[in-house]
């Protein structure tokens, strides 16, 4: 009787072990989430101080694309939407909602990806690459680094993907996505206001 309440004992340990890790990798990856803040409020500031340095070259309004850009958006928006989607099978234990919505997620992302690529390769093309001015400097800058986190979370989904089918929806997998659930909308966030203050506000 000893032994079985003893095992009992150690067994809600672990269990609240394993809810405090979570919890307290959740908070660290808050204060990453606040240092990238801090990296792209001062990349936003740059590009603020650069984008009326054409240096005789294009602007904004010669060069955005705001119909591409829009599907571009909504790509990314879209992925956000089946990445809850992805947390509410979690939260109901069902491992194969979880693949098949993170599987569309990252579908939606990697063409987000293609598409600015694509826009990317257009501009240098036309001779329009970030050598060609301050503005375009800045533009490459921020828009890429955003880019750069998109593709370093489908990484980590495509990972996630791989680990959930293998191992099952452990709480270390939920943890996981969790901290990528946190990261997937806040890149989310930065986007919209790129949209908004490179795009939108460029384009007028």
């Amino acid at each position: 009787m000893s032994n079985l309440v003893l095992e009992s004992q150690i067994a809600h340990a672990e269990e609240h072990g394993h809810e405090d890790a979570g919890s307290m990798t959740v908070f660290g990856f808050w204060i990453y989430l606040m240092t990238d803040c801090i990296l792209f409020a001062t990349i936003f500031a740059a590009y603020s101080v650069l984008v009326n340095n054409v240096a005789g070259g294009p602007s904004g309004k010669d060069i955005f694309e705001l119909p591409y850009v829009l599907v571009e958006t909504f790509c990314l928006l879209f992925s956000s939407i089946t990445y809850g989607f992805a947390m509410l099978a979690m939260h109901k234990g069902n491992k194969k909602g979880v693949i098949s919505w993170l599987a569309v997620t990252f579908l939606l992302g990697l063409s987000f990806i293609g598409m600015e690529i694509n826009e990317f390769h257009h501009l240098i093309v036309e001779g329009n690459g970030p050598d060609r001015s301050a503005f375009l400097s800045g533009f490459f800058t921020l828009v890429g680094t955003h880019g750069l986190h998109v593709t370093s979370g489908l990484i980590w989904m495509a990972v996630l993907m791989f680990q959930v089918n293998k191992k099952g929806l452990t709480a270390t997998n939920m943890t996981r996505l969790s901290c990528l659930s946190l990261f997937w909308h806040f890149l989310d966030v930065v986007w919209i206001c790129v949209f908004t203050v490179v795009y939108l506000m460029g384009a007028l």
